[in-house]
């Protein structure tokens, strides 16, 4: 059955069919001759017509198309068969040249044996249609023969219409390795008859490489399935490795009574059985588990661990179990009594078979394993990679997951592998990038002094050759002279292999168009339809031209001397040369690029197209892509550029060249290549980073670059490499460029590298690559390579290019990749760490004496160049402040003398000089006059600042004014005579708590009050006992004063000299889940949570950008070079910051560099704000401009305050009005949250001591919950003797007996969750320290400081005084400041309004969003305001402020911003523009102010904008 319609287009025949536009763009002009196909309808026969050459590839692509989406589920066989009616430029050699590899495609399909038949075959041609075929003289070619000599016969002829006579001959093999070449060829042969058998039952055929892998995946599944079938034919066996459950009738009804059965751990004397029954089955693979099965066993390593405790002194076990083709959960039930024993085997890590069924979780919905009969623990099954070769390799091009969104392989990991397989060293070499460098050398610190492994610090560059220049070999030529603007066009980009179609020139002198030449050359050659399509130019236009032999003289007789110009010169140049060079004539030319020049003269275009370029000069091109046309365009283009330069007094060549020297604009829009650059020794590290910091301060577009010619200024001490396929050397190579181009770019590089073809593979693949269509192109890439390095005297290096460590984890890297939209993603190149001889084996084609060359000798050579060195400078370079130690030491004695008198009590002597002695011998005294001087400059400024972390704990900080805690023990002080109490009995009850808490006493030598004092904080818990623990001062500056902080420090430390500190932002374990997630959903492969899990495992940690830490500052000692120690970037490479950070995380290097912790805080912020508004005349009190209220001065041991925290009466309201809360700390720092609040109720503080506790407490991990609580509930403990901060530790054990730098360490390892080691627990015991608080010490997993807790309770207190006391000025302050979703729509409408929103708020639940949450919190707060009787009222848009919230007439006006969707930049904006006058309309208002109109309709609605109209146009009415 026929069904015929002639002569109509492709896609008119096909309009659904959807294909890639290259491919589309191929038949769009073709004809459908015909369409057959037979009454079954399982073939359809599409005969084609078409007057440009289509490539196999193209034909099979779209017969898949057509079978994939117009025949998806039918069974039909889609076959094109094409007809060609070509130019006259298709003889029989031309067209073999071209079509040769879809006929090796098309043999393929028929036999994999005659296709590399034909691929090793010689072609020659004799007469003019004579094609004659010379085929290697082996076992099997005689009977493959006919085959290729049909098919060519059909393709000339019936295919083509050419003529073509076909002759065989037959040569000689190589004898050396024919037989292995035969049996190769057979095998070749057999995998490709399975592979089509597989494509004909519609199944995907693998890869060898994945086949490989899957044999050692499947091996155990295979083997289990085979018993599987043995047991079930036999009927024999306990159990199939998916059997159905119990026999009928086994047991007997009655036989035993429930109560008195008791099943043991296990059964059975195997002693690797964990659990239930001893059993034999072979597992199967986890992969194949995807529905419920019945009983199973699996095997595999547990990788996740939990257990929960449940009713009837029971628990259940829950754990993962991965055999790396997928995962499952196993549950299973055990008596609380059973677990020691199991839990002794069964833990993470360990690798076990388990029997149990498969069954759907009701929790979750997962297929789990539970009913578990038996767990045994196993060895570890993995194949685990060696390098056995007794001559080990280096591998010199290696990424890690700082190469962004790239490598996914932990740097620890990589060199680790390297030093076990007993590699001499490894080079760490990620994109742009040096911050993987700290945690390789922390690897190499764990290693021995005498180890000589190390690590080659390096980076793959992205390099722009800006070596080239504009005007290329210019003498004393000046812009007046002789120019000749000529364009080409050409039939591919390599001047070797590619000829010359069209010449268009244009001759230009004293910046004016003079003559002009133009022709057509015949290349002899077919052009190639996508330049056909490019250019319009047609092989019948050129067939009758002349060709290049006689075209060139007469293009340079035009020339004359002239200075050529092209748009890409070295293009159309490069052509020219190559062709003087092979008809014999001088190829030297003076010649400009106007695309160099454009990025100079235009530095604000993205690109520099030569139609781009004329549009931006208003320069017309009606035939771009024609020689003559953009000769014309080209030639316009540059009379306006020399008009332009002569404006800059630009006048010669010369001065062009010097006019675009390292222009930053330029560079940036340069295209780069990757480039391979090592550190030799610690000059070259430090000439490394200061590439790394050019390239990303001042050359960063999209990736940090590196000119050519800065890497030559900073050259010394670097070993360059010409990198992977991306660099220019390889594809200078590939593409054919000239013998002078390539022999110049040879020069450049010490050594050049190569890879594994596998790592290429792409290129083969591409439709934009044309000339690499099989592994022996690729091979001969390589080859070419190595030729280079022997003709130029370089070693030639073998790499992986190593992106992740093993061929397994490629999966991370495809997940990656395909969460960033990569087309690719799922064709990954096996881009993993490989042995010594597998990188042997893969680069055998070069024969096996090079190939230890390139693998091991000159690897290990490079190697040896390079000395071991670290990458962070060693030294401690902390910053220098002349006189410091002596300043430190007279401000602290100052400060003392003043409170305590000229004799001071040795208490304050004894400590000031432990401190001072030890700060100043251990060189810390610097960074105390630093914070001294940034806290004495906020002071001044009206800014407190709070302290953080334990340099409270250091007296000398408070005498410096750095801190405000005194960590004296409590005490007495009188400020009028300096009488002082240290000693009474009275004074010494307190020890251990605060001095604020003691009686009000006076002076009994004077009569006046005397000062309490005295927090108890002991030094060493700032320095340690030998006072050599680095101090870290953290400071709490207002938010508001953040910024001058920091800018004060270059004040103090000069331009130059203060960095932000860096951060590197890693891809985090929700948004590598998702990633994850959504790959499999993607690709239709549904996983349980489990498998996700794991694999989402390898994919976090990945670098995605950098940033800054939000307080810190590094600082850069005088006579330093930040370089010596990290390169330097702006955070996110964000060109338009002013910021400057450290390229490395600080923590790297904050051992070798002073860092501020110079940290924006609210507390400070609102202390300054209820100053202002307390003193403010909005508000009627004793304080005024003249006598201002200083929060300072607030008592500390205020008993209003304290009862604030027993109730809520203080307040004037009770807890229903609050929504049952049953005390008034509502909004106070640190005591404002539900967590904190019911412990505050738990343990009913009585003082400021307990106060500091409680902080202690909340802000501890595992420290209250599931510890100090239930000690406190049991009575074992009380508030004041649990372990609240990291202090308590230390001072109960010394008061105990325990040695006090034993109890020091105690204390460090106890506060960081490490626990307590066996030895120690004895001393602790040996002591008498109880059970319960040995016990509260091993759950604890991090502590608080005393002195943070203090310092932070200082501004809660105060702030609680002024919630009391000025509660207008609290909740101005605290909407302002602290209110993190305040709702002028919901909150300020009245107390009802308000009510009935909590209401519907709390109805949600746990169902809250985070935003919905802060609403409510801010509710509460606003609840309590409207209870103690206090009012809003309405925002008045002429008078509210942008943030801040205005006391007027006992009320509160909310701020602008506290609209829903006013942002603060619109809320400034309204505020600002409010000052110009009144409003005459809505439209006025918006026009002024750019408020959006859902905000401006939110605003009328309610009702802030009275009777102003709409707009402002008057009505006719309005005037009757």
């Amino acid at each position: 059955m026929e069904q015929v319609k002639d002569d109509k287009k492709f896609f008119h025949v096909f309009p659904t069919l959807r294909a890639d536009d290259d491919v589309r763009l191929l038949f769009s002009d073709v004809e459908v001759k015909k369409i057959t196909t037979n009454s079954r309808r399982d073939f359809l026969n599409i005969y084609i017509f078409s007057r440009h050459l289509i490539q196999k590839k193209q034909i099979f692509q779209m017969e898949q198309c057509i079978k994939d989406q117009l025949f998806a589920k039918t069974a039909v066989a889609v076959h094109i068969v094409e007809e060609y009616m070509l130019s006259g430029q298709y003889t029989a050699e031309a067209l073999m040249n071209e079509y040769r590899e879809s006929i090796i495609l098309e043999l393929k399909e028929k036999s994999m044996l005659a296709s590399n038949m034909f691929a090793q075959a010689d072609i020659r041609y004799e007469a003019e249609n004579v094609v004659c075929l010379e085929l290697l003289d082996t076992i099997v070619s005689a009977g493959r023969k006919e085959e290729i000599v049909d098919l060519l016969k059909e393709v000339y002829s019936e295919r083509f219409h050419i003529p073509a006579e076909i002759r065989v001959d037959y040569k000689e093999p190589d004898r050396t390795g024919s037989r292995e070449y035969d049996e190769q060829r057979i095998q070749q042969e057999i995998n490709a008859i399975f592979e089509r058998r597989a494509r004909q039952r519609g199944e995907t055929p693998q890869a060898e490489g994945e086949e490989k892998k899957d044999q050692i995946k499947r091996t155990s599944s295979e083997n289990a399935a085979d018993k599987a079938s043995v047991s079930s034919r036999d009927g024999k066996g306990t159990s199939a490795a998916i059997s159905g459950g119990v026999k009928k009738g086994e047991f007997k009804k009655g036989e035993f009574r429930k109560k008195d059965f008791y099943r043991p751990v296990k059964i059975g004397d195997d002693p690797n059985l964990i659990y239930g029954r001893n059993f034999e089955d072979e597992p199967i693979s986890l992969e194949q588990v995807i529905t419920e099965m019945g009983e199973i066993t699996v095997h595999g390593k547990i990788i996740s661990f939990d257990t929960r405790e449940i009713r009837n002194e029971k628990t259940i076990i829950i754990f993962s179990v991965t055999d790396f083709t997928d995962t499952i959960t196993v549950k299973m039930f055990a008596k609380n009594e059973q677990l020691p024993e199991i839990l002794g085997e069964l833990k993470k890590g360990a690798f076990v078979k388990v029997k149990g069924v498969t069954t759907i979780d009701k929790f979750d919905g997962e297929l789990t394993i539970a009913s578990v009969t038996g767990i045994k623990k196993i060895g570890d099954f993995t194949v685990q990679r060696e390098d056995l070769s007794p001559i080990k390799r280096v591998e010199l091009h290696c990424h890690t997951k700082m190469s962004d969104m790239d490598g996914v392989s932990e740097v620890k990991d990589i060199v680790k592998r390297a030093h076990d397989w007993g590699h001499p060293a490894i080079a760490i070499t990620d994109h742009g990038v040096a911050q993987a460098f700290p945690d390789a050398n922390h690897y190499i610190e764990t290693l021995d002094k005498d180890d000589p492994f190390k690590v080659l610090y390096g980076v793959e560059g992205y390099v722009v050759d800006d070596l080239t220049e504009i005007a290329v070999n210019a003498g004393n030529q000046t812009l007046d002279d002789t120019y000749i603007v000529f364009d080409i066009e050409t039939t591919g980009f390599s001047s070797i292999k590619d000829a010359i179609i069209e010449v268009g020139a244009v001759k230009v002198t004293d910046g004016k168009i003079t003559d002009r030449f133009s022709t057509f050359v015949n290349p002899k050659r077919p052009i190639p339809f996508e330049i056909t399509n490019l250019t319009s130019i047609t092989d019948e236009m050129v067939m009758d031209s002349p060709t290049i032999d006689v075209v060139l003289p007469q293009f340079l007789e035009f020339a004359g001397d002239g200075v050529l110009v092209a748009h890409n010169a070295g293009f159309d140049v490069g052509f020219i040369e190559q062709n003087c060079r092979s008809l014999g004539l001088s190829d030297e030319f003076v010649y400009l690029d106007t695309v160099a020049l454009a990025r100079v003269l235009l530095p604000t275009l993205s690109k520099y197209k030569l139609n781009i370029v004329a549009k931006a000069l208003n320069i017309s091109l009606e035939n771009h892509h024609r020689a003559v046309d953009d000769a014309e365009a080209t030639a316009e283009i540059f009379v306006k550029f020399t008009e332009m330069l002569k404006k800059d007094q630009v006048g010669t060549l010369k001065e062009v060249n010097r006019y675009g020297d390292r222009n930053v604009n330029a560079i940036r829009k340069m295209p780069t290549h990757h480039i391979i650059i090592l550190a030799k020794n610690d000059i070259g590290r430090y000439n490394l980073y200061q590439l790394i910091s050019q390239s990303h301060m001042t050359y960063y577009a999209r990736r940090p670059r590196i000119p050519k010619s800065l890497l030559n200024e900073h050259r010394e001490g670097l070993l360059i490499g010409s990198a992977c396929e991306a660099g220019e050397l390889h594809q200078a190579v590939h593409e054919k460029r000239s013998a002078q181009q390539i022999a110049r770019l040879a020069e450049f590089y010490d050594y050049y590298e190569i890879q594994p073809v596998g790592n290429n593979q792409f290129m083969i693949e591409s439709e934009r690559i044309a000339d690499v269509n099989s592994i022996e192109d690729l091979q001969n890439i390589n080859r070419e390579i190595v030729e280079l390095g022997e003709k130029f005297g370089k070693p030639v290096v073998a790499t992986c290019d190593v992106h992740f460590l093993n061929p397994d984890d490629e999966v991370y890297r495809r997940i990656i990749m395909a969460g960033k939209v990569f087309d690719d993603a799922d064709r990954q190149p096996p881009l993993f760490l490989r042995t010594t001889d597998e990188m042997l084996e893969e680069f055998s084609y070069l024969g096996a004496a090079k190939a230890r060359e390139i693998v091991i000798d000159n690897p290990v050579k490079i190697a040896g160049m390079i000395e071991k060195i670290s990458p962070v400078n060693p030294n401690k370079c902390p910053p220098v402040i002349e006189n410091s130690d002596q300043e430190l030491r007279d401000i602290c004695y100052r400060k003392a003398h003043e409170m305590y008198g000229e004799d001071l009590p040795k208490q304050v002597s004894a400590r000031l000089e432990k401190e001072l002695n030890s700060i100043i011998s251990n060189g810390y005294a610097v960074m105390y006059i630093i914070a001294q001087k940034l806290v004495w400059k906020s002071n001044a400024d009206g800014y407190l600042v709070g302290s953080r972390g334990s340099v409270g704990s250091s007296f000398v900080a408070t005498m410096a004014g750095i801190t405000e805690v005194n960590p004296l023990s409590p005490h007495y002080y009188c400020s009028k005579c300096h009488y002082s109490d240290f000693e009474s009995d009275e004074v010494r009850s307190f020890a251990g708590g605060c001095g604020y808490d003691m009686p009000d006493k006076k002076c009994p030598v004077c009569g006046e009050q005397l000062v309490k004092a005295g927090f108890d904080i002991p030094f060493e818990t700032f320095l340690g006992f030998k006072g050599d623990k680095e101090p870290d001062i953290d400071l709490n500056f207002s938010g508001d004063y953040q910024a001058k902080a920091h800018k004060y420090t270059e004040v103090l430390f000069g331009e130059g000299h203060t960095f932000k500190a860096g951060t590197i932002g890693t891809l985090a374990d929700k948004t590598a889940y998702g990633f994850v997630r959504n790959y499999y959903e993607e690709h239709e492969q549904r996983k349980r949570k489990c498998e996700i899990e794991r694999v989402t495992e390898g994919c976090t940690g990945i670098r995605r950008s950098t940033g800054q830490h939000p307080g810190g500052i590094v600082v850069l000692p005088h006579g330093h070079d930040i370089n010596e120690f990290t390169p330097v970037q702006h955070p996110a490479n964000d060109m338009e910051c002013g910021i400057t950070t450290t390229h490395f995380d600080y923590h790297s290097i904050d051992h070798n560099l002073l860092k501020l912790d110079i940290l924006g805080h609210d507390d400070p912020t609102m202390i300054r704000t209820l100053e202002d508004y307390i003193t403010s005349d909005a508000m009627e009190n004793e304080y005024n401009a003249d006598h201002p209220f200083i929060a300072t001065e607030i008592p500390l041991d205020d008993k209003d305050v304290i009862e604030l925290f027993h109730g809520t009466e203080v307040l004037g309201i009770k807890p229903e009005d609050i929504d049952g809360c049953k005390i008034g700390s509502l909004g106070i720092p640190e005591f404002g949250t539900d967590f904190v609040i019911q412990m505050v109720q738990d343990t009913k503080p009585q003082t400021l001591s307990d106060l500091i506790r409680i902080s202690g407490l909340s802000h501890g991990t595992n420290v209250w919950l599931g510890n100090a609580q239930e000690l406190v509930k049991s009575g074992k403990a009380t508030i004041s003797t649990a372990i609240c901060t990291r202090d308590d530790i230390m001072i109960y054990l010394i008061n105990k007996g325990v040695e006090s730098a034993l109890a020091f360490t105690i204390m460090e390892s106890v506060r960081k969750g490490k626990g307590l080691k066996p030895e120690w627990e004895e001393a602790m015991k040996a002591q008498d320290v109880p059970d319960w608080y040995i016990w509260s010490c091993k759950k604890i997993s991090y502590m608080f400081p005393k002195a943070h807790a203090a310092a932070y309770v200082m501004m809660a207190y105060r702030i609680a005084y002024c919630k009391i006391n000025y509660p207008l000025a609290y909740y101005a302050a605290y909407f302002g400041i602290r209110a993190d979703a305040f709702s002028y729509a919901l909150m300020c409408q009245g107390k009802e309004t308000l009510n009935y929103h909590i209401k519907q708020y709390k109805s949600k639940g746990d169902q809250l969003s985070k935003k919905e949450q802060d609403v409510l919190k801010d509710m509460k707060i606003v609840q309590e305001m409207y209870a103690r009787g206090f009012e809003f009222v309405p925002i008045d848009i002429y008078r509210a402020k942008a943030k801040m919230f205005q006391i007027v007439d006992g009320k509160l006006m909310p701020s602008l911003a506290s609209i829903e969707g006013m942002g603060d930049k619109a809320a400034e904006a309204v505020e600002e523009a409010a000052k110009d006058g009144a409003y005459l309309s809505l439209d006025d208002f918006r026009q002024r102010t750019k408020v959006s109109k859902t905000v401006i309709d939110l605003m009328a609605e309610l009702g802030l904008f009275g009777d102003l109209p709409q707009s402002n146009q008057l009505s006719l009415f309005d005037f009757t």
